[in-house]
């Protein structure tokens, strides 16, 4: 059986609705849930994971707006208070992250440093 605890990571209502695009328009298995995490890389040094996957053994499982969510819980750490969001405006469009976490972070928004 699977817990559900309470989610280190927000999502705006603008992320929920392209989430929710994204998974009804590719096709994504309703059994996949949404990967949010970090990986070594980018121009600060971390950069993050955002994607529908797979839930494999040693993930923790959160519910954010009625999203399923998995997270290695060594993630937490660096994404505790994160929010994701999705701008689709003239400036910028694609999702954004707001981490309160990170002591710098590179132009493009999808890398930084702890």
């Amino acid at each position: 059986m699977e817990t559900i605890t309470n989610a280190p990571i927000n999502l705006t209502a603008g992320a929920i609705r392209e989430l929710e695009r994204i998974r009804r328009e590719d096709g994504i298995d309703p059994t996949h849930y949404l990967r949010v995490g970090v990986k070594g890389g980018g121009c600060s040094g971390l950069s993050y994971v955002l994607g529908f996957d797979a839930k494999v053994e040693d993930d923790e499982v959160y519910e954010v707006a009625g999203i399923p969510v998995v997270m290695k819980k060594s993630h937490g750490l660096y994404l505790l208070g994160m929010e994701i969001d999705f701008k689709n405006g003239l400036d910028a469009r694609g999702f954004t992250f707001t981490n309160p976490n990170a002591t710098s972070s590179c132009g493009c928004g999808s890398s930084f440093a702890v």
